[in-house]
């Protein structure tokens, strides 16, 4: 009996590794994980821009394709606005859909769009279903643009019935939809109208390795950390839905109350020259530029507590991925957001840490301070995030789950025909 050929897929996602933070680890980590598994596997991206919203060093060229893995990873230049905001955000988008749009794609059997970009996404949706040759298309649902945007109280009525029509529009023409959350599937099925027969949960899975061997007092005397302070540390993109003042205001109370606390925020994205301004007089607030992998993962590790921190209203529209890193280094983490949303669910199954409200910069200090004169609680709520890391969110059993989905979708297309 002759083997059945593999099907060929292409990943089509605006962010894609040497990014380290938001989505690029994930949409990395399933073409290399699928590759691994004997499929054949293309992808389609940007060059490399987040959270800097600059391109990377190395990088750039209106066309190039490179080998990741045993993965043709083909670049497309692509609009990038220093600030990544309205209008300039929809151009960057529609740019970076556009090329795609007429892009080679290799002629693949199953599609893999994520989503952000929504509007890329539904540009290659157009080419997907009126080309020639038409293959499945699953559409990888990381955040939920409508509801994103009236948790942010962002655009107005027009833009907002507009951005649902878009979104519920490219759902309906997929074939599948994977979504990271239970209550992502519930909220498409209730509100954007999308079959619960043709969805599938696949958690983000932790993308960093569990091996740790940071030397913490030498981490902390590189950033100037002190063994006496308390340091809770924000990693990842500085934007809107981030609600970073809440932490300028929780450090300026550490200074007026004479704290041992010192609040740091590492990394990058659109709001950081507006954060540094405003915290420019505060002693307990520190900015860190991005780091490399190796640097990013000692930081977490030599911190003492590790904070997510969220716009007040701000709830169902996305899982922060920086949870998975969060958990794999074993520190205690404080979530400053809506306490019945996504982010709360998240630190609370895994029993890791302290939900305070958002926008309270007094009880995020307050829970800081908890938390750095409790070694033992620490230690206890950081042991819960390492086990659940462990047991709940790892890789390969995330990508098998992928992987599943996939044929199944490729099965369902074999029946129908």
């Amino acid at each position: 009996m002759v083997d059945q050929p593999r099907p060929k897929i292409l990943v089509i996602g605006l962010n894609y590794a040497p990014e380290m933070t938001g989505i690029a680890p994930y949409t990395s980590g399933l073409a290399r994980g699928l590759r691994g598994g004997g499929q054949q596997v293309r992808v389609l991206t940007a060059n490399p821009h987040y959270p800097e919203w600059k391109v990377h060093s190395g990088y750039g060229g209106f066309r190039n394709s490179t080998d990741d893995q045993g993965v043709l990873v083909t670049r497309l230049a692509h609009y990038v606005p220093a600030r990544p905001e309205g209008i300039k955000r929809l151009v960057s988008e529609l740019s970076f859909g556009l090329h795609v749009l007429f892009a080679r794609w290799y002629e693949p059997d199953i599609v893999v769009m994520v989503s952000p970009a929504l509007f890329a996404t539904a540009l290659a949706m157009i080419r997907a279903r009126w080309g020639r040759r038409k293959p499945i298309v699953n559409v990888w649902v990381q955040d939920i643009y409508s509801l994103g945007m009236s948790e942010t109280s962002t655009g107005g009525g027009l833009a907002a019935r507009l951005i649902t029509w878009v979104e519920k529009t490219t759902l309906a023409a997929a074939a599948g939809v994977v979504v990271i959350h239970d209550r992502f599937g519930e909220y498409l099925v209730g509100r954007l109208g999308v079959s619960a027969e043709r969805i599938e949960v696949v958690r983000n899975w932790t993308h960093v390795g569990a091996g740790n061997s940071t030397n913490v007092p030498a981490t902390r005397a590189l950033h100037g950390w002190s063994p006496n302070e308390t340091i809770v540390l924000h990693a990842g993109n500085m934007g809107v839905k981030q609600g970073l003042e809440n932490v300028v205001h929780a450090a300026r109370l550490a200074d007026e109350q004479n704290r041992p606390v010192r609040f740091v925020l590492l990394g990058n994205g659109s709001q950081r020259d507006e954060l540094q301004a405003l915290g420019a007089t505060i002693t307990r607030l520190q900015f860190i530029a991005s780091l490399d992998e190796a640097g990013f993962q000692d930081a977490l590790s030599a911190a003492d507590v590790l904070l997510v921190n969220e716009k007040p209203g701000v709830s169902e529209m996305a899982v922060p991925s920086k949870l998975t890193s969060y958990f794999n280094a074993a520190r205690p983490v404080i979530g400053a957001t809506d306490p019945g949303g996504l982010t709360a669910s998240e630190i609370e199954s895994a029993e890791a840490g302290r939900i305070v409200l958002a926008g309270d910069p007094q009880a995020l200090l307050d829970s800081a301070l908890e938390l750095g004169s409790d070694p033992e609680l620490a230690r206890s709520l950081g042991e819960n995030g390492f086990r659940y890391r462990t047991d709940v969110l790892g890789e390969a059993a995330a990508i098998d789950r992928f992987a599943s989905w996939l044929r199944t979708l490729m099965n369902r297309s074999l029946t129908h025909r």
